[in-house]
């Protein structure tokens, strides 16, 4: 008999959608076919909460969960979509514990690129920047002071599998996440509109071949101006259009690949 909307199991997985609940219970809800197929190689899953009609289309996934001594809840409908906070539910949430590790532990012995998100508050941006930083082979993301969650269920799907990829921090104090960052060999740069160094001037290469961190902030009000301040350089994107300005998850991409592409040019004679 599948679980209902008042299923203890179901109830307790569903104050897993806000924040508190997931800080208490070290637990996390991922949700649809890829985030969980990730999260089933990647991460410690706890429970799978399926529908009839998603166990027909994901066999595969009912099958590595068994195997891997995930326990199995057919649920239904209703009590699947209790457990999305998106229009569509897709009728299949995993439990997982948390992600993040430990500052100094995500930027281990010898980084050479890091993602800093600062203060960025909207959770799909957030879920990008993990994407974009993935691709880019970023070895962390470090979520700073007043960031959002990385275990929203929002933030989860923008990154399409990518929070399972590299290691996530979370510190309240944005000083201490750029002081260890320092402490690890890593230049701090701050993606700035006014900034003094010019992405595309040759003479930036020397900087952006890294080991760096890009610090990023939100789309309203950009990096806090006392981290800017405290950055080793600030650089900006040259606009070239009349577009105003490039949004986040645009400049994290072409700040994280300009490092990539100079430290390629430095290493080929």
């Amino acid at each position: 008999m599948a679980s209902t909307q008042r299923t203890p199991r179901v109830v307790a997985a569903r104050k897993l959608l806000r924040r508190t609940g997931r800080d208490r219970a070290g637990r996390f809800l991922v949700e649809g076919a890829q985030a969980v197929r990730e999260a089933l190689r990647h991460a410690r899953v706890h429970e799978l909460f399926i529908t009839d009609a998603a166990a027909d289309r994901h066999p595969e996934l009912v099958a590595a969960a068994r195997e891997a001594g995930v326990r199995v809840v057919v649920v239904t409908d209703q009590a699947a979509a209790s457990l999305s906070d998106t229009v569509t539910p897709q009728g299949l949430v995993a439990v997982c514990d948390l992600l993040d590790v430990a500052v100094a532990e995500a930027l281990g012995e010898r980084p050479a690129l890091v993602a800093v998100c600062a203060g960025i508050a909207d959770p799909g941006n957030v879920g990008t920047v993990i994407r974009v930083a993935d691709a880019a082979g970023a070895d962390a993301v470090l979520l700073a002071g007043d960031t959002v969650d990385p275990h929203n269920g929002k933030a989860v799907r923008a990154s399409t599998g990518s929070v399972f990829h590299l290691p996530l921090a979370r510190d309240r104090d944005a000083g201490a996440v750029l002081d260890a960052c320092r402490a690890a060999g890593l230049a701090v740069l701050v993606a700035d509109a006014g900034g003094e160094l010019d992405l595309h001037d040759p003479a930036s290469d020397a900087v952006l071949a890294g080991p760096v961190a890009w610090v990023f902030g939100g789309e309203a009000h950009g990096v806090p101006a006392d981290l800017a301040r405290g950055a080793d350089h600030r650089v900006r994107v040259p606009i070239l259009g009349r577009a105003e300005s490039l949004n986040l998850a645009t400049a994290a991409a072409v700040c994280l690949y300009a490092s990539v592409a100079a430290g390629r040019r430095r290493r080929t004679p």
